[in-house]
């Protein structure tokens, strides 16, 4: 099946403007602190968007619908995390939400020259430190990912990500999250979410 056509508005840029590919927008979001931009699934969607405030927009379109928990039985009382990385390297950030409410309880980034397992582990290692922190020891943790759910799991990294000086601030944040792990329990579980049965996860950006 052939991939859908994007069209990307970068508000704030070297450049602001409406692009076509993936690679004119990045051109322009690059090393340039504070961008801010959004793809858009028509041309006229995306000059329409061009003329608003980006704010107007940023996190605000393509919301994932709430999960239906009658009748699928997600556990509502949990958190859900998730990362997005636009390229690879890219432009990384990952959040977590309440996954009843979709209440965003921690959002991190943009980080320069990411990518989405980075992004999607240090996601679940932030939200286990922060339970723990809160005194919520029992609450679930949902993630789409097994890539970084087994970097969970084993305390390990195996990531073929290279090291530039724009996301070394990137590779802090894994020895962090690592040393974390190494020097902590947790009773948290972390539970796959099913993204085929149940639609994309709450905490999911809205990019794809």
């Amino acid at each position: 099946m052939a991939k859908k056509k994007k069209y990307y508005v970068v508000w704030v840029g070297a450049k602001p403007g409406v692009y076509q590919t993936w690679g004119e927008c990045k051109a322009n979001i690059t090393a340039f602190p504070g961008a801010k931009y959004k793809s858009f699934p028509t041309h006229q969607a995306a000059i329409q968007a061009f003329k608003d405030s980006p704010f107007n927009h940023i996190g605000k379109t393509a919301k994932p619908p709430k999960p239906n928990f009658a009748k699928e039985g997600i556990i509502k009382n949990s958190l859900a995390v998730d990362a997005s990385s636009l390229g690879n390297p890219g432009i990384m950030e990952y959040r977590g939400v309440r996954t009843d409410s979709q209440i965003e309880i921690f959002r991190k980034g943009p980080y320069k020259d990411g990518n989405n397992n980075i992004g999607e582990f240090l996601a679940l290692v932030h939200g286990l430190a922060l339970l723990k922190k809160q005194g919520l020891h029992k609450m679930p943790i949902y993630s789409d990912s097994r890539t970084a759910m087994s970097w969970v799991r084993n305390k390990k990294v195996k990531s073929n990500l290279v090291r530039t000086p724009n996301n070394a601030i990137i590779f802090e944040l894994v020895e962090r999250a690592l040393t974390w792990l190494k020097t902590n329990t947790y009773e948290n579980p972390i539970l796959k979410w099913d993204t085929k049965g149940w639609g994309e996860i709450p905490a999911d950006f809205g990019r794809k």
